[in-house]
């Protein structure tokens, strides 16, 4: 059954000045009680709010900051929950340690009843419950803030198939796309006062941050483009083994349902469970390793969200990931550029580095290069010589982010929820096996990569491939060509009998005119060809 799309947040509702007042009390209120108001207070937005707030609940909580933040934001319901996840991926604007507090948030609530689940279900799919199930489990097996995710098994098709299919059902939130289009109108009324009154906040550009946000969960709420992004993930590992994506059972998903085979396994930071199953680390970690590179540099295409809980090992030691509602994708020029960067850093040659930001746009016009190399040099250098395993990469990414405001340069979402990801996949390793780097293990693909990608023979066979776009598009570029000196000599541009002459090659004089046309024809055939 056909829904309309996840509504959006007009600018045209927006808050007014007295409602955001009231929404943004409530929300202090709750922040203060959890002793959360940090945020608030260093980014100095509604001073008088955070003040009576404090002042009311004078609350004193344990916990770092991000922390305290997190069970706030539980407490405050789904749409925080989610939104404090996406801004996990934010540490330029939060800071790394309460990026990475935030990133553990649990996002666990109380399940609906599994009589709204099935009335879900019976009224997307078009079929009684039981004409599409032989059994389903009512008891949900995880709740979260957009949807619970039930057991089942499928009735058997015909007599090739005995028996059903063992499946996980994920049902939507009742009303739960209503309740998200009024928390964004809340955010975006409370994006756009903190930019207007607090201008040192506008390089963070707030209100696109929300934008951002709205995007994404309105792609998390059609369950047929979470169950796209499994398909296509698990096409990219066709015939890898070390990684096993749930098939997505189509006949039984829609907008609000998405049925998958069921996988199981053990979380992949449970490192007494994997010991005592047989598991060996090293190797599970090398796997681990390998697909995180696959999906990044070979796709371009990987898993937003990979924290432990979508993570496990099955019996074979193999890795198995759920929840493709958050996906990231990196085209092959950002990827590139990840690799140039990477080599530059290598090399210790930080102009070079810093050449690499100018030639992707990421370093503002006007910023002096010495300066940025000389920056880079700061960050980096201190991290040579020194072990990997003694080395924290979210200290140097909070380094680097700190640049980023030192020299105005723009933020890369596509970039952030990659060292989101890359800050989980350290934290699960070090839990794993704390005498191991998962980026030493990668290195080998990475360097296989960068030689195939961005070495001599690369360069050379990129320049054949354009010059055979080029050629392909000769044609077609000479016949414009001759259109348009058709249209001059036609009279689309008045031109003087004499000077058509002289292209025409009539008269006696030399044919300079003439000659003049074929090197300007050349020389937009060498353009087209290098373009």
């Amino acid at each position: 059954m056909e829904h309309r799309p996840l509504p959006t947040a007009r600018p045209s509702s927006r808050l007014g000045p007295l409602r955001l007042l009231v929404r943004l009390l409530g929300i202090a209120r709750t922040l203060a009680r959890h002793d959360a108001l940090t945020p608030l207070e260093d980014l100095g937005v509604a001073p008088g709010v955070v003040w009576t707030a404090r002042l009311v609940s004078r609350s004193r909580t344990d916990g770092r900051p991000g922390q305290k933040l997190a069970r706030a934001l539980t407490e405050l319901g789904p749409s925080f929950i989610k939104f404090g996840q996406f801004l996990s991926t934010r540490a330029d604007l939060l800071g790394a340690v309460m990026a990475a507090d935030l990133s553990d948030l649990q996002d666990s609530l109380p399940p609906f009843s599994s009589a709204a689940a099935r009335a879900t279900i019976e009224q997307e799919l078009g079929q009684p419950l039981d004409a599409l199930f032989a059994s389903f489990e009512d008891t949900p097996v995880s709740a979260a803030s957009i949807a619970q995710v039930h057991y089942a098994i499928t009735k058997p098709k015909g007599d090739s198939q005995a028996t059903g299919q063992e499946v996980a059902v994920k049902v939507l939130r009742p009303g739960v796309e209503r309740a998200f289009v009024r928390d964004l109108t809340m955010f975006y009324s409370l994006a756009e006062f903190a930019e207007r009154t607090q201008p040192k906040l506008r390089r963070f550009k707030l209100v696109e941050v929300v934008r951002l946000f709205e995007a994404t969960v309105a792609i998390e709420m059609d369950l047929r483009m979470e169950a796209a992004a499994a398909s296509e993930l698990a096409d990219n590992f066709a015939g890898d083994a070390s990684y096993r994506v749930p098939s997505v059972d189509w006949q039984h998903s829609s907008r609000r349902v998405l049925t998958a085979s069921r996988v199981t396994g053990i979380p992949l930071d449970d490192r007494e469970a994997l010991l005592a199953a047989g598991h060996d680390l090293q190797a599970v970690l090398t796997k681990a390793a390998a697909i995180f590179f696959k999906q990044v540099f070979r796709d371009g295409f990987f898993h937003g969200d990979q924290h432990p809980g979508n993570m496990a090992v099955d019996p074979e030691g193999n890795i198995v990931a759920v929840d493709f509602g958050i996906m990231g994708r990196l085209d092959r020029k950002t990827r590139c550029f990840l690799a140039d960067m990477l080599l530059a850093t290598l090399a210790r040659d930080y102009r070079r580095l810093a050449e690499v930001h100018v030639a992707a746009g990421y370093l503002a016009p006007g910023q002096p290069l010495d300066t940025f190399a000389q920056a880079l040099r700061s960050v980096c250098e201190p991290i040579f010589g020194r072990s990997l395993n003694d080395i924290s990469f979210a200290r140097l990414l909070a380094q680097l982010l700190q640049l980023t405001e030192s020299f105005d340069m723009p933020v890369q979402p596509q970039l952030l929820l990659l060292q989101k990801n890359m800050l989980m996949a350290e934290g699960v390793s070090r839990r794993l096996d704390p005498t191991l780097n998962i980026w030493t293990l990668a290195q080998p693909l990475i360097e296989g990569w960068m030689r195939e990608n961005r070495g001599p023979e690369a360069r050379l066979r990129d320049m054949a491939e354009n010059i055979g776009d080029a050629l392909e598009r000769l044609p077609r570029t000479l016949a414009d060509i001759e259109q348009a000196a058709a249209g001059l000599a036609g009279g689309g541009l008045k031109l003087h009998p004499e000077t058509l002459k002289g292209f025409a090659g009539e008269g006696n004089g030399p044919r300079w005119h003439l000659h003049a046309l074929w090197l300007a024809l050349a020389a937009l055939a060498v353009v087209a060809i290098l373009s």
